[in-house]
């Protein structure tokens, strides 16, 4: 490792230390969570005759694995102190609520669910921006986190704004977003990859 990185790891916050030392220990957690969205959007490229509700469910299970690849990933971070890897761990949480709910409120109506989603979506994109502001000093292309956060919040926002859509555009709109979003986690996950202690 570089003595660039020494240095800077002396100046920045200890808390913003041990979170980026967890996430180059796990970064692959990154990749994962980027090919699993990736997944995600090619089969509602390649099938984009399911219904809005089976691309729900398809969402709900995502959304599950997601969140529970980022709780591993908060309980998985070095030292004792709680604070860096709040964010994470509620970012789990808020995935995996928002999959049982897909699966569970199955009498909810396909606008509800989609609102469900778009708030999904700007909760975790706000996340992800206060991850980027807390690693803005530490790793210098925070730029992936801040566009994947950008995108999740755009998503929302068209979600909430064009509801009545038809179900093909939201479809389409669902599966691009993943697709976007999971290639900025890929991005960021060698990012951070650099960071990794030999």
């Amino acid at each position: 490792m570089s003595n660039t990185h020494v240095d800077s790891g002396m100046r920045m916050p200890l808390a913003a230390s041990a979170l980026l030392g967890t996430l180059a220990e796990n970064w692959w957690l990154l990749l994962l969570r980027g090919l699993v969205a990736i997944a995600l959007g090619v089969i509602a490229f390649l099938w984009p005759n399911i219904t809005l509700v089976a691309l729900i469910y398809l969402w709900g299970a995502y959304a599950i694995v997601d969140g529970i690849i980022a709780i591993w990933a908060a309980f998985n971070l070095a030292g004792g102190d709680a604070g860096p890897r709040w964010w994470l761990g509620l970012t789990g949480v808020v995935g995996i609520a928002a999959g049982i709910a897909a699966f569970v409120y199955t009498g909810m109506t396909t606008l509800v669910l989609l609102m469900f989603i778009a708030v999904w979506a700007i909760i975790i994109g706000v996340l992800q921006l206060y991850a980027a502001i807390q690693l803005r000093n530490v790793i210098d292309n925070t730029w992936w986190l801040i566009l994947s956060g950008l995108i999740s919040i755009a998503f929302g926002v068209v979600l909430m704004g064009w509801p009545n859509a038809g179900a093909l555009a939201v479809i389409w709109t669902i599966a691009w977003y993943a697709v976007f979003f999971g290639c900025m986690l890929i991005g960021l996950s060698f990012e951070i990859k650099k960071f990794k202690q030999s």
